[in-house]
């Protein structure tokens, strides 16, 4: 792997279940008739008298399971229906052993309750750990300004609440918080003091992108980036050895914590989600259900995905309608429910943990008293374009940016990017006041309702004794000058359009640095700042043009306008579902979010604009694009496939090329075998009657065989690490011995070595279509079964496979781009 394995980089190449099997030397005419069965006993019927008395002794290696049977390679998709048709098997077993005893009884019963135990399990981890790292978060935050002298565990906020002279117009002022500058100069006031600040500040923030970077690169390389296009990918049934492993469970919480610190355009959601599924995925081992299954583990991964939302937004139900809508590729009703309950047991933890101080579990709390009048829709569907719009070149020019980091030698040095990019933020950041501060913070400002006591400069208003005059002074008459807006107002609203620019760019350049970053918080920042703009604009022109039809009713004595903060709520969403293409789980997390239950149809209007805006512009999220980038074999379920094409069109091999090499089921050695194996690199081979007849009678995977024969005459990788653990199953087994596939016994003679019997390790049931099946079935068989692979036979006569990766390629071909640049390698 380049850049010492960090993600989004190329993975090693090795057995892939989604390449091709090897070519023989037989050629299959498609036109020629099936030849008949060449033996007897392969119908069916077994001739005791086939095997001389005297002969030797079958063995069957798989009469106790060998270690690894089952099992997958690193960069291998699971087989799906293998799974769960292992998992249907353990449990009639289990269910028919609970009548014989009260141990089973109880051993049955503690199997059923092990899920509900693992989501508990679950919801406590990830909700302790997300409590934690908001706390440590906002702590750190407010370490590049300044510390609390009554304690340096403290930060601002919780500094202030602790002192008496806190007042409610400069709450944030306080004799125990101290800046570095008044700690390094000793004065509160001069020249000097606003350039230590700056300069301690760009300091900090460079330590804490430092040191995710080193830690990432050195401990955890999976450990950076959201993390949610590999979740994904992870859930459709592909493996990634170590990417949910503890390693990277506990470097991703601590440099999650130092990247959201450092100030960059990123936050903490998205990586919440890949935290939570290390912690279930580290669970898992404790219980041999969801241990020894990949599609068991899968659905609690699933459930983890909810949680992760939970926590991260404390928001449990969306975090339930987000896994199913976005993230789980299989999310069966059982599923469901203990998806809720684990995002319960997690979102009540993180309540009872308060790490916010206001206890409550809302992370952007508001309390709009103004309604939103019918009028109003118009700018909402306008917030709903501008965040599909947005959400499009942001894909476009992120993609483009990430595209350049891995083609250039600027991937070759991830720590200088993010050190450059830290110290570029920082010096543009500090200096403006919407920017300086966490995004986290930013959203609450701007979806803030402006009251009495708020000294904020978003409600600089001027007073009803202003100098105005003409319809100005008309206004103040009516008791609507008080919201006029003020020299501070306007100050204001220029700092937010340079703070929206800055926002947009570095968000672009900083998701997808090798350090944990979340989209999530940045692109609600973006959206609740244009919303706020627009949202100060519709004010005042409703309060200057009170008087006009359009305005007539919307503006009363004594009462708001119209509620700016509403406005940069919906901008949120917008912009939020425009770059995620999310819709319902979208409007639900916002709800949840700020608690306004009673401006669903604000949100849902902007939401489904957006995602009607953005599909315009461009069908991929911005996780659909990061999967294709990486290449990752991800079959979108979303995707509609319409073009006109037949699984002849897609098999391999082609017309010209030779045929598939295959196994046969009883005339082949053991030699042969491994020798077979060890001039390929491919995940498995169909099973045949014979090299004439073509007859297909199932398929065996490699790992299967390396694991079975061990490979004792080969040096291989894979029969490396199984040689040990075959030989104790496989005494006598010579090279010449032959390989049967077959149930009943051929005939041998006395001299001849003892065969080998693996129909054990045979699938005796795989998947095959015809020659003239739509491709257009073929791609809804892969998305909804979870295939592998799947055979293509004329009349039981095996013709060719298709694999995932030919189908990516085909659909790639279809939509116009180049097929070998969007395959995983």
């Amino acid at each position: 792997m380049d850049n010492g394995g960090f993600c989004n980089d190329t993975y090693p190449s090795g057995s892939s279940d989604d390449e091709l099997v090897d070519i023989s030397d037989v050629t299959v005419d498609f036109s020629e008739d099936v030849p008949p069965l060449d033996r007897d006993y392969s119908a069916g019927c077994c001739k005791a008298e086939w095997r001389p008395n005297n002969s030797p002794k079958l063995m069957d290696l798989l009469d106790d399971p060998v270690p690894g049977i089952g099992t997958y390679e690193d960069f291998n998709t699971i087989d799906w229906v293998r799974e769960k048709s292992k998992d249907r098997d353990r449990h009639r077993e289990i269910t028919n052993k609970s009548t014989q005893s009260t141990v089973a009884l109880l051993f049955s019963i503690s199997d059923a309750f092990s899920g509900w135990l693992l989501m508990l399990l679950i919801g406590l981890m990830s909700g302790a750990l997300a409590g934690g790292i908001d706390i440590a978060a906002h702590w750190m935050t407010d370490l590049k300004e300044g510390v609390c002298l009554n304690g340096f565990w403290f930060n601002h906020e919780h500094c202030c609440w602790a002192s008496n002279e806190t007042t409610f117009q400069e709450r944030d002022k306080c004799p125990q918080w101290k800046s570095w500058a008044e700690l390094m100069v000793g004065d509160s006031k001069g020249p000097g003091l606003y350039v230590v600040n700056y300069f301690m500040y760009a300091c900090w923030a460079l330590l804490f992108a430092f040191l995710a970077v080193i830690l990432v690169r050195a401990f955890a390389p999976y450990a950076c980036g959201s993390g949610i296009p590999e979740i994904k990918t992870i859930l459709s049934g592909f493996i990634i050895r170590g990417y949910l492993g503890k390693w990277t469970l506990i470097i991703k919480t601590i440099t999650l914590v130092l990247a959201v610190s450092s100030g960059l355009s990123l936050g903490k959601e998205g990586p919440l989600v890949h935290v939570a599924c290390c912690c279930a995925n580290i669970l898992c081992h404790f219980f041999t259900k969801y241990r020894r299954n990949e599609a068991k583990r899968r659905e609690v991964l699933s459930a983890a995905s909810a949680v992760g939302v939970s926590v991260a937004f404390g928001a449990p139900i969306g975090g339930v309608l987000f896994s199913l809508e976005e993230v789980s590729y299989y999310f069966p009703l059982k599923t469901m429910w203990r998806s809720f309950f684990a995002a319960l047991v997690a979102a009540f933890t993180l309540r009872s943990i308060n790490p916010f101080g206001n206890s409550r579990l809302v992370l952007f709390y508001v309390d709009f008293h103004t309604p939103w009048h019918l009028l109003e829709l118009i700018p909402f569907v306008l917030l709903g374009i501008f965040g599909g719009v947005w959400g499009a070149i942001f894909i476009r020019a992120n993609i483009a940016w990430c595209r350049l980091r891995k083609n250039t030698c600027l991937g070759h040095y991830p720590v200088l990017e993010v050190v450059v990019v830290t110290l570029f933020t920082a010096l543009l950041a500090f200096p403006i006041e919407y920017t300086r501060m966490s995004s986290s913070e930013l959203i609450s400002e701007l979806f803030n309702d402006c009251g009495l006591l708020d000294s904020s400069k978003l409600c600089s208003y001027a007073s009803n004794s202003g100098n105005a005059s003409g319809s100005v002074n008309a206004t103040a008459a009516n008791g609507l000058g008080a919201r006029l807006a003020g020299q501070g107002l306007y100050t204001a609203m220029w700092q937010l359009a340079l703070a929206l620019v800055l926002k947009m760019f570095f968000t672009v350049i900083t998701f997808g640095m090798k350090v944990p970053s979340g989209l999530f918080i940045p692109s609600m920042a973006v959206g609740a700042i244009a919303g706020r703009l627009l949202g100060v604009c519709m004010e005042q022109l409703a309060i200057r043009h009170h008087e006009r039809d359009i305005f007539r009713g919307w503006c009363s004595p004594g009462a708001d306008c119209i509620t700016p903060g509403l406005y940069a709520m919906v901008g949120a969403a917008a912009c939020l579902g425009g770059v995620t293409r999310m819709t319902v789980s979208l409007v639900v997390i916002m709800f949840e979010l700020t608690g306004g239950l009673e401006y669903i149809v604000p949100l849902m209007a902007a939401a489904m604009t957006s995602k009607w805006v953005a599909d315009a512009l461009g069908r991929e999220s911005i996780y659909e694009a990061h999967i294709r980038l990486n290449g990752y074999p991800f079959l979108e379920p979303k995707e509609e496939f319409r073009h006109k094409t037949l699984a002849t069109d897609v098999m391999r091999p082609r017309r010209s090329d030779p045929p598939l090499s295959v196994l046969t089921e009883s005339r082949m050695t053991v030699e042969e075998v491994e020798r077979l194996i060890a001039d390929t690199t491919y995940s498995g081979f169909p099973v045949v009657m014979s090299q004439q007849s073509q007859r297909l009678v199932g398929f065996v995977l490699r790992r299967d065989l390396v694991i079975s024969l061990g490979c004792r005459h080969l040096a291989i990788p894979q029969c490396v690490t199984s040689r040990e653990n075959a030989r104790r199953h496989q005494e006598g087994m010579v090279s010449m011995s032959p390989i049967l596939f077959t149930e009943c016994d051929p005939p041998m003679s006395p001299s001849a070595p003892p065969a080998v019997k693996l129909r054990s390790i045979l699938d005796l049931s795989p998947f095959t279509v015809t020659v003239h099946t739509p491709m257009e079935i073929v791609v809804d068989i892969f998305r909804k079964l979870g295939l592998r692979q799947c055979l293509v036979i004329q009349n039981g006569r095996l013709l060719g496979i298709i694999t995932k990766k030919d189908i990516l390629k085909h659909m790639a071909q279809m939509a116009n781009r180049d097929p070998d640049s969007i395959l995983f390698n």
